[in-house]
């Protein structure tokens, strides 16, 4: 069974008869006008940047790129990694461990404890002093 095609939104289908109607009296390989890129670029931005590509017979990448030009000037900055933590606070469940294992590794080395019958409490003062002395 074929799959309904989604409506087109009319202000979509209007800039589409315009390309179209460059298209057509277009000579040779001239590049698109760029009132035709502008008007792209904002209705892109209530329509989404695919949609509007596929309607126009657009490349995306340009598309998408002067709609974030004209959003806000610069496309938006990618995120990066978050900073490692420097410390990090271990809650242990409800009933205290019959044996715990805690592993630092920092600038100054690595650090290991293991401890049997100990409390969080003991076992973050005990970290704190070990890694924070010279």
């Amino acid at each position: 069974m074929p799959r309904p095609t989604p409506a087109i939104p009319t202000d979509l289908q209007e800039l589409s008869g315009r390309f179209e109607a460059w298209r057509r009296t277009r000579r040779g390989k001239s590049p698109i006008p760029e009132p035709l890129w502008a008007a792209a670029a904002e209705l892109a931005r209530s329509h989404g940047v695919c949609k509007t590509a596929q309607v126009l017979r657009l490349e995306y990448k340009k598309l998408k790129q002067l709609t974030d030009e004209q959003a806000g000037g610069k496309p938006p900055r990618r995120r990066r990694s978050p900073a490692l933590a420097t410390f990090m606070e271990l809650v242990p469940p409800a009933t205290v461990a019959a044996e715990c294992v805690i592993e630092l590794e920092g600038p100054r080395g690595k650090l290991r404890i293991q401890w049997k019958g100990a409390t969080a409490p003991d076992l973050a003062a005990l970290s704190r002093v070990l890694w924070e002395s010279a």
